[in-house]
């Protein structure tokens, strides 16, 4: 039983490295969102870092059109990246747990 102990702490340290391995990763996936009509593109990691934002000169000219766009656009961005991040930091946690009688059940 000691021994069981010892392999599955083992294999969650293994597996917490993975996963630091896959946010490190993940800062160099990059996720774009455009506005629908194009004036507007966002370009941030799959960390939610943003990285560029371009926006069309007609756009600076109302300032609350120019906020309205951001925060549409950024939001679908974010929650790209989101998607992404979550699903690829799942995947390792999955693959690296112990095979604990009953936790089969939270799948």
């Amino acid at each position: 039983m000691f021994g069981d102990m010892m392999n599955m702490m083992g294999k969650l340290k293994e597996t917490q490295k993975k996963v630091e391995e896959t946010k490190k990763r993940l800062d160099t996936v990059l996720v774009d969102e455009n506005s629908n009509d194009n004036k507007l593109k966002i370009t941030l990691t799959a960390n939610r870092e943003i990285k560029s934002i371009r926006i069309d000169d007609e756009l600076l000219k109302d300032k609350e059109q120019l906020e309205d766009y951001l925060i549409l656009t950024l939001n679908k961005a974010i929650e790209k990246a989101t998607n992404i991040n979550e699903a690829e930091l799942a995947a390792v946690a999955k693959e690296g747990m112990p095979n604990i009688p009953g936790m089969d059940m939270f799948k």
